[in-house]
């Protein structure tokens, strides 16, 4: 089986990151959902837009879900399906703890009108604000071959 150089992949660009963001996101919410049933059932008005532990609860459900699939094999399933993998400086698996910074630089770079995100359409190496805080990138895996695929089936 052919290794890959991961470090040397091109870094991802702007639209497939964010279409596999909208992947993931729908997956979140889904999540999300799920686990709010047990609230709505048993807490009346536990989904309240006043409610404060409401929201911190689902932010906490998005990067209990980000980092784990980050900081274990550097792909969520959104990135998987459209071939795109998180690494670090050394073109590694983030770890668990650059993960975490990584998705608190991206809900700070979301916050100013997405800003942070949108800075990877003008930055030199298509790198967002989280990316560059948590000394991270996104890279496009190289398609599959055929060989591949037939060895897999």
């Amino acid at each position: 089986m052919e290794t890959i150089n991961l470090h040397n992949q091109p870094t991802a660009g702007f639209l497939r990151r964010l279409m596999s963001a909208l992947y993931d996101w729908l997956l979140v919410l889904g999540v999300m959902m799920v686990l709010s049933l047990p609230l709505v059932a048993v807490i009346d008005n536990a989904v309240d837009p006043g409610n404060v532990y409401y929201r911190v609860a689902l932010v906490l459900i998005a990067a209990a879900f980000f980092v784990h699939f980050w900081s274990h094999g550097g792909q969520t399933l959104g990135m998987k399906a459209w071939r795109l993998q998180l690494l670090n400086q050394e073109g590694l698996t983030p770890d668990t703890t650059t993960a975490a910074k990584r998705f608190i630089y991206a809900c700070i770079a979301l916050a100013p009108a997405g800003i942070g995100f949108l800075w990877a359409l003008i930055d030199s190496d298509k790198l967002s604000w989280h990316d560059r805080l948590s000394r991270t990138r996104i890279v496009l895996l190289p398609k599959r071959t055929s060989s591949t695929s037939s060895k897999r089936s």
